[in-house]
């Protein structure tokens, strides 16, 4: 199972607050691990969250340093509890425009915990689904690809570690319905939840419920559902 989630409302969390916006950041990021930890312990096999995507560099410039030194941050404090919980980091996105000393930090997260088999938790920085796809377009000698030949190619410009399985639930806190450039071409199918609670309250019971609701779809891929089985027939007895 593939889960996505888009963390939106760290920001509008720490101004309601009378806080500055990085603090909510801060604090998103502890919510980050709370929801790894309840992924690693259900049926997720698969989360990808949404970082910094690549239209987020437009943003003041103390925001965007602010966090990509949260991001280095997180990165280096979480690796040892990665490889102690079987969970593989791979970060997806762009790398040629993030520091040099940052990409080491992703490189070596993603070296040292390549071995976890428990749950793949998968980071978007710097990315953007639509650049992703056309990116991945060009990739190709006679202009045809196959749907898994294309989805190959979108993991290889996105440094993807593999390629990952369709998105099966996306989450988007914050109270925003709209996917934002995020995995574009895997949601094709998913089943999306909108959350009105901002990123840094979310916590273990909002996620167990975003995938009771899901379990509770009926998902069809395009296909219409089963008929029915027919209603057994009712032979009147005859009085004997």
């Amino acid at each position: 199972m593939h889960v996505a989630i888009i963390m939106d409302g760290n920001g509008r969390w720490a101004e309601r607050r009378g806080l500055n916006r990085t603090i909510g950041h801060q604090v998103g990021a502890r919510a980050v691990r709370r929801v790894v930890e309840a992924a690693a312990r259900s049926e997720v096999e698969v989360l990808t969250l949404y970082a910094f995507s690549s239209d987020n560099w437009s943003r003041p410039t103390a925001e965007v340093t602010s966090l990509m030194r949260l991001f280095k941050r997180y990165l280096q404090s979480e690796m040892s509890r990665c490889v102690e919980n079987g969970i593989r980091l791979n970060v997806i996105g762009r790398r040629d425009r993030l520091d040099a000393d940052l990409v080491r930090i992703i490189e070596q997260a993603e070296r040292v915990t390549i071995d976890g088999a428990r749950l793949t938790l998968r980071l978007a920085v710097d990315y953007s689904a639509r650049d992703a796809i056309v990116h991945a377009a060009t990739l190709t000698r006679d202009g045809r690809q196959t749907r898994d030949e294309f989805a190959k190619n979108l993991a290889t410009v996105t440094h993807s570690a593999f390629s990952a399985p369709i998105v099966d639930l996306l989450i988007r806190t914050g109270g925003e319905r709209r996917l934002s450039d995020f995995l574009l071409w895997e949601c094709a199918y998913a089943e999306l939840v909108f959350v009105d609670d901002y990123w840094p309250d979310f916590d273990e019971t909002a996620f167990t419920a975003a995938l009771r609701e899901f379990r509770g779809r009926e998902r069809r891929f395009g296909s219409v559902a089963p008929a029915p089985p027919p209603a057994p027939r009712v032979v009147p007895l005859l009085n004997r």
